[in-house]
């Protein structure tokens, strides 16, 4: 599928990784389980594994900022309270956050010998059922284990993919869409990756590079069976990685930044959106691994490295950019789908791209 960049469009001036997405962070892998049957059938699950280890034996520093609350992302307590990261992160529709939840400490239990101690998998969700048949639940614990197996650090699938199959995006089809940028700290080169599934908006908002392109984009409008119905407010995720040391609390200020990325794009955190971001640090100067009974006695304090908060300004600006190309780029690869009912979002067309000189 095209990308923004593609189309001419590169957001801010700093430099991508390698495949502009967040497996860009070294050790990130994303795999997606992608459910497409009959008429109404239109879901599935995005996973997101913080390092190339168990992020239960190994955790990783992290924070989740909320912008607008009309959402679910379970482990968020555990997250604030300990400002570390335990499991995977997986990113459905808002009827299957149980049975993902579920699977995921299935997978954990099968795959990493849980045995007497608990976990609490972290579950982000936004809803799709314009284009799918939300209450039919149909996320299988296979599915979540395909998602979770099939995971790589490879380039992303973009779009009409995994958790973000039957998502929109300011009223055009929408999903999942990712970028990354690299940010140079004293003499160190540092990477933010970001993963966003995008599910809100409305037309008139909508902005791409700066440009109000939504405004007259009055076309291809959401074609829904049966009379109309007001405009929805819809919600997204975004999950923002990054090698640079950080603490959970520096984490929560680059989680933050994630939001003006979405206010870039015209988002306005409305009422009824679910507008939820979780940031993580995978250097492995801060991960904390589990502490054996022995460790606990001898070794109790922990010493870790981090970014001076003087100097952190340049991983704002990449998360903010990332966040508004990750978007920008579900916008451009998904393409026109019909569901529910016959109900149907159309590709953003991709001559409307504003053009630069």
């Amino acid at each position: 599928m095209p990308r923004l960049r593609d189309l001419g469009i590169a957001i801010g001036t700093l430099p991508t990784g390698p495949l502009n997405a967040i497996t860009d962070v070294a050790g990130v892998r994303v795999g997606h389980a992608t459910l497409i049957r009959g008429d109404a059938v239109r879901t599935g699950v995005t996973a997101i594994h913080p390092h190339a280890g168990s992020a239960f034996v190994e955790q990783v520093p992290a924070a989740v900022v909320v912008l607008n609350g009309a959402g679910e992302i379970t482990g968020r307590s555990q997250i604030d309270e300990y400002g570390t990261l335990e499991s995977p992160i997986l990113l459905t529709n808002t009827l299957s956050v149980g049975a993902v939840h579920r699977a995921c400490i299935d997978w954990m239990a099968e795959r990493e010998a849980l045995t007497d101690d608990f976990v609490i998998p972290v579950v982000a969700e936004t809803c799709d059922g314009f284009l799918n048949d939300l209450v039919g639940q149909h996320v299988t614990r296979e599915d979540v284990f395909t998602a979770l197996d099939g995971a790589s650090s490879g380039p992303v699938a973009e779009g009409n993919v995994g958790g973000g199959t039957g998502m929109g995006l300011f009223q055009f089809k929408g999903g999942i869409g990712t970028s990354s940028r690299q940010v140079v700290i004293g003499e160190v080169t540092y990477t933010v990756g970001v993963l966003v599934q995008g599910n809100y908006g409305r037309r008139r908002y909508l902005r791409i590079d700066g440009e109000p392109v939504g405004r007259a984009l009055t076309e291809q409008m959401p074609l829904r069976a049966g009379p109309p119905e007001p405009e929805r407010d819809g919600s997204i995720v975004v999950v923002i990685a990054t090698d640079a040391p950080l603490s959970d609390r520096q984490l929560a200020r680059i989680a933050r930044r994630g939001t003006l990325g979405i206010g870039r794009t015209g988002g306005i955190a409305a009422h009824a959106s679910g507008d939820l971001l979780l940031a993580f640090s995978n250097a492995p100067s801060v991960r904390v691994a589990r502490p054996t009974p022995i460790e606990r006695q001898i070794a109790p304090l922990l010493v870790t490295p981090r970014v001076h908060d003087a100097c952190i300004d340049p991983l704002f600006e990449a998360t903010i950019d990332a966040t508004e190309e990750a978007i920008g780029n579900a916008l451009v690869a998904a393409t026109t789908m019909a569901g529910r009912n016959g109900n149907t979002l159309f590709a953003f067309p991709h001559d409307r791209i504003p053009r630069r000189t």
